[in-house]
């Protein structure tokens, strides 16, 4: 993934890769908020200081953070206090999970002129890098494989998938030698995952200039951006097919759960890696003879990138200690006066990679904010009609961990209560981004309206319109962004919320249970991408150039404690299943056009090599190889799926006309049935079976993508079968997928019944 931050690349509407939807999308408004709540809502924010932030921040953040750590566990127990002071009933759940931590590592040249990694990041002064006391996590990507190797190395630019085709093309193998990828472009755990695949022993990664350093901007501390000795850690476990303890997959890593042996885990990678910095990159990059790289590979170090192998021969060596360590999920219950057994949950993890300030204790202290505004507003007297429950998550940046594992243990009772997971990781000072299930975007919308951004002194909802309509006025500006600018001119249509794969503590609720999420924060002025997973993502690189004055935390804050109100004290059902409806459609159209396009993709490249178009075309004084021949694309079997989506929008307009027409004169009986209908709505669309391959993933119309990482598949039983060339699979699950809008659209239907009786 892009090195800018890993929740940006997740959330902030994206003018390249979002889809176009809801042109056409028919509003069935709810009641505007009665003058009773705008208050409460006002004297909520009145509740929220910047400066509180700032203090919580500077004492969470004073030294490294990460799971296990003393200060991780000081954290948490800091947490449960501050929960408890402000009238919350709150508890710490533990877990018992599978965390490597390194023992040993050596990375280096071996040959005529040796080199070593150093494999740690220097104190910068002034800054708590050089302040703190506790030791820091070396660089370490958490999960890799242990092991000792040398070997030729190969650089495999960002190492996709469309990389190692490249290569193919290049006559470039890496079977039996260590590869080295830049970050970016995908998720870092593809990196050695796809290394592995395609024969390769040993993987490192680093942080190219180009993305994150000075290319950018001045490095720190002059600026934001990575300096020449910084590093990315992360975890590499295959999220592909689950998050969560490697050991425990579907069942809460309680202590005396049921675990696989290591060796068995499959989400454990297969090779050693590391990451390193850029100033050690290039080292090695410099050691490579080999052709030059094509121009999309060439990073902005002050060299020529060469692809390699040889001459140089890398040694690559980690040994870890694999014990199961004991994480803090910090659990809060604020119970419900009305409606007590339908949970509205918000989380965010505390635990970072070393002190982890912006990521995530940015907003951790905005979950703080209002978790102190909530208890104040019930010290007046105030309770929430459903029961709002507040978790401050461990052990997020292993994979999940924290998260996955409470969701598991308490999966029955989640999927009783749950109306809806709200998540926030990383906060940047600049624009709302939210991705999420869309029969919630209208809420969303409703409250970017009520919100005012601090700066311009209009709704956010308004400033994320003008940026919109600018986007499609760059010379490079795509179809799309200009479509999606009208939309952003036209205050009767929603802004489009992003639909989510993985990669934060949304996934299990969203991806395994069924629930609805939302996942919210601010990005794109504020410069944290730079320090990312690093020692310097440090209180004072916050303070200074991603969020002065905890301006935008507080805002977020505001922002998601907006949405905790009005879905805890709603009396209708707050769900607009026509964004549902028309998001869905234009999954379908998506997918329908990805077909032809493979089709034509197949036919051209067929006819290509017939001509033998690739040899003429190739240098003949390089190596080179022809592309692996596509498979012929059948005509896919789509009408059920069709046919399902027809009657979703139909299903979903009479619910919603039904319900603005209705909603005034409900009994009590109707209500509470109309409600019971819609609660668990969402959860139709996991039916057991799961996804082909992996089936903790079990929601039919968003899922990570296998090889995209955190990046949604929409539509992905159907989506990734066409992309895999899978036929089999894409008619059945088309089918399958079609069965499950067909279940959410009588829940619509049976809905609509009740609200229109008399």
């Amino acid at each position: 993934m892009p090195c800018k931050s890993k929740v940006f690349s997740k959330l902030a509407i994206s003018f390249a890769t979002a889809v176009l939807l809801f042109l056409s999308t028919a509003l069935a408004a709810p009641t505007p908020i009665s003058p009773d709540e705008a208050a409460l809502e006002r004297n909520f924010d009145s509740l929220i200081h910047p400066d509180d932030l700032r203090d919580w921040m500077k004492l969470l953040a004073a030294q490294p953070n990460h799971v296990s750590s003393p200060h991780d566990k000081s954290n948490a127990d800091q947490i449960l206090a501050w929960f408890k002071d402000w009238g919350w009933d709150a508890h710490i759940e533990t877990f018992w999970v599978l965390y490597p931590t390194p023992i040993s590592e050596t990375l280096g040249l071996v040959g005529p002129k040796p080199f070593k990694a150093t494999l740690q990041e220097p104190p910068i002064p002034g800054d708590s890098s050089a302040t703190a006391t506790d030791p820091a996590l070396p660089a370490y990507v958490d999960y890799q494989h242990d092991g000792d190797v040398t070997a030729g190395l190969v650089y495999v630019n960002y190492g996709m998938q469309d990389d190692y085709k490249m290569l193919q093309r290049l006559g470039v193998s890496v079977k039996g030698k260590i590869v080295i990828a830049r970050y970016g472009a995908g998720w870092r755990g593809l990196k050695p995952k796809l290394a592995y695949d395609h024969g390769a022993v040993g993987c490192i990664i680093y942080s190219d200039p180009a993305q994150d350093g000075y290319a950018i901007d001045e490095t720190y501390p002059n600026g934001p951006m990575r300096p020449p000795r910084g590093v990315q850690r992360g975890s590499v476990l295959d999220m592909g097919l689950y998050p969560g303890d490697p050991l425990t997959p579907g069942i809460g890593a309680t202590k005396d759960a049921k675990r696989l042996p290591i060796s068995d885990a499959p989400t454990i990678m297969k090779i050693p890696t590391l990451p390193i910095s850029y100033a050690d990159a290039q080292v090695f990059l410099a050691a490579l003879t080999g052709p030059v790289a094509p121009p999309s590979w060439r990073g902005a170090l002050p060299m020529t990138y060469r692809v390699g192998p040889g001459p140089a021969l890398v040694h690559l060596a980690v040994k870890s200690d694999w014990r199961l360590r004991q994480i803090y999920d910090v659990i809060a219950f604020m119970r419900g006066s009305t409606w007590p057994d339908q949970w509205v949950i918000r989380g965010n993890h505390h635990d970072g990679w070393v002190f982890g300030a912006t990521d995530p204790l940015s907003g951790q202290v905005a979950l703080l904010a209002e978790a102190k505004a909530f208890g104040g507003l019930a010290k007046q007297g105030w309770r929430p009609k459903r029961t709002i429950a507040y978790a401050s998550w461990d052990a997020e940046e292993p994979m999940l961990l924290g998260s996955t594992e409470w969701a598991e243990e308490h999966a029955a009772e989640l999927k009783k209560k749950g109306v809806l997971y709200i998540n926030s990781d990383s906060n940047e000072r600049g624009f709302l981004g939210v991705g999420g299930s869309h029969d919630f975007q209208h809420l969303v919308n409703q409250v970017a309206a009520d919100v005012i951004d601090p700066e311009t002194g209009v709704p956010i909802g308004d400033r994320l319109r003008a940026k919109m309509r600018l986007a499609a006025l760059a010379p490079t500006a795509t179809e799309h962004a200009r479509a999606e600018a009208k939309i952003a001119a036209d205050p009767d249509k929603d802004l489009p919320i992003e639909a989510l794969g993985s990669g934060s503590d949304f996934s299990a609720f969203l991806d395994h249970l069924g629930l609805p999420a939302l996942d919210v924060g601010f990005y794109e002025e504020g410069h944290s991408g730079g320090v990312y997973h690093s020692r310097y993502d440090t209180f004072e690189h916050h303070s200074r150039f991603v969020d002065p004055g905890f301006v935008y935390d507080a805002m977020l804050a505001k922002t998601v404690g907006r949405i905790v109100l009005r879905v805890a004290d709603a009396d209708l059902p707050v769900q607009n299943a026509s964004s549902f409806a028309n998001a869905v459609s234009d999954y379908l159209d998506q997918v329908k056009k990805l077909a032809d396009d493979e089709r034509e993709e197949a036919e051209t490249q067929a006819k290509l090599l017939h001509e033998h178009a690739f040899q003429l075309a190739a240098d003949p004084t390089k190596s080179s190889g022809l592309p692996t021949a596509l498979e012929r694309v059948p005509h896919l079997e789509f009408a059920a799926l069709e046919d399902a989506v027809d009657r979703l929008k139909r299903s979903a307009k009479a619910y919603d006309d039904a319900l603005a027409k209705n909603s005034s004169h409900l009994s009590s009986a109707q209500l509470a049935r109309v409600q019971a209908l819609m609660l668990t709505i969402d959860q139709t669309l996991t039916p057991d079976e799961g996804l082909p391959g992996r089936d903790w993933y079990k929601n039919l119309v968003y899922a990570p993508g296998r090889y995209t990482g955190y990046e949604a598949k929409t539509l992905p039983g159907v989506r990734e079968a066409i992309e895999d060339r899978r036929w089999s699979d894409a008619n059945r699950y088309a089918k399958l997928t079609a069965e499950a809008l067909n279940a959410y659209s009588d829940r619509l239907n049976q809905g609509s019944a009740v609200l229109n009786s008399r």
